[in-house]
């Protein structure tokens, strides 16, 4: 597999835009991400059941990254609930364990596909139809939090996203504020991504039809390049998502996973 010019500006592009995105709208990049390195793996002759479970999983180990510079912009302005982050952590790695060592490897790559498109779907209208959730809702307790990060990190594991796209939307729909659920998601990358990347090492490691530079399922040249890249442009996503209306941050929010959610089941359809 060559390395031109052309892959490594693609790559750089994807890094920047993806990286502001994670820290604008909280959901790790991994949304963005997966259906690109998609299409260019199998541009590049890696089978399409392959390169499917290989962006998930680069992109997911791309998010490690991410997190930590969107983290800190977040931090500064005092917007991480870091109190949920305590409680949900300990779920998310182990639904996060649950699904990139095990589940992961078992299902078929335009299965994960169409899981990614569906669901993404969901999320994505709830979050357009700006449902306001019950006055007297709050954040619920030890066991509550334990259970939703499980499902969490569970389902980011599926998909090759950092979680936001069900801890925003969780986080909102017990009355936290949407610039507080985007921050507290922000910082819960880190530990989905971490669990997950170390997951897919192992759970892709005695794979033969990998491509050259891989290790388990995580294409390195891809991790490199764009994580150096989105780590310069997750602090200003960061710094836009304080200066947006609620509204508006939403409905950014479900257009782009819309858009990507049509291309992804476009990709399980054609691959199925």
């Amino acid at each position: 597999m060559q390395f031109e010019l052309s892959l490594i500006l693609a790559l750089c592009a994807l890094g920047l835009s993806s990286g502001f995105l994670a820290g604008l709208l909280g959901i790790g990049g991994g949304m963005i991400m997966v259906p690109f390195i998609s299409a260019i793996l199998s541009s590049r002759g890696v089978a399409p059941e392959l390169s499917i479970k290989m962006a998930i999983a680069t992109s997911m180990a791309t998010i490690v990254f991410t997190s930590v510079s969107s983290v800190r912009a977040h931090h500064q302005r005092g917007a991480i609930r870091w109190e949920l982050v305590r409680g949900l952590a300990p779920g998310i790695v182990l639904g996060a364990a649950i699904a990139s060592v095990g589940v992961f490897s078992f299902l078929k790559g335009s299965a994960l596909a169409l899981f990614f498109a569906l669901f993404v779907s969901f999320s994505a209208t709830q979050m357009f139809l700006d449902k306001k959730p019950a006055p007297s809702r709050a954040v619920p307790g030890t066991t509550g939090l334990l259970g939703a990060g499980s499902v969490i990190g569970f389902l980011s594991g599926l998909v090759g996203a950092g979680g936001g796209f069900v801890s925003v939307p969780f986080m909102t729909w017990c009355n936290v504020a949407i610039h507080n659920a985007v921050a507290t998601s922000a910082a819960l990358g880190f530990p989905i991504a971490l669990a997950n990347a170390v997951g897919y090492v192992l759970g892709g490691a005695g794979l033969s039809e990998r491509p050259p530079y891989s290790l388990g399922y995580i294409w390195l040249p891809g991790l490199l390049v764009i994580a150096s890249c989105s780590v310069l442009t997750a602090p200003l996503g960061a710094a836009a998502a304080h200066t947006l209306p609620v509204k508006r941050l939403k409905r950014v929010f479900a257009s782009i996973l819309y858009l990507l959610a049509a291309y992804m089941l476009y990709r399980g359809l054609i691959t199925w």
